[in-house]
């Protein structure tokens, strides 16, 4: 299941994606977010969370990111 679903979506979360996961590797992020399980998986990892917290970081991470489109596209 892809994290993101367009590239472009993902282009312009990815300084979010930093700012809110600072120890993610950048250069697999582009792959990792085809990728829901790896990249929760690289996040609990990375970040010494649970996969568990990891899961609902990213949950709740792309849920924001989500309402943010949303605006942005009736804005």
């Amino acid at each position: 299941m892809t994290v993101l679903r367009s590239t472009d979506a993902w282009i312009t979360s990815l300084p979010r994606i930093q700012n809110r996961f600072p120890y993610l590797h950048p250069q697999l992020v582009p792959k990792l977010l085809h990728d829901r399980d790896a990249f929760v998986a690289h996040l609990a990892q990375t970040h010494q969370l649970t996969l568990t917290e990891a899961k609902e970081e990213v949950e709740d991470f792309f849920f924001v990111e989500g309402l943010l489109r949303e605006v942005e596209v009736e804005g």
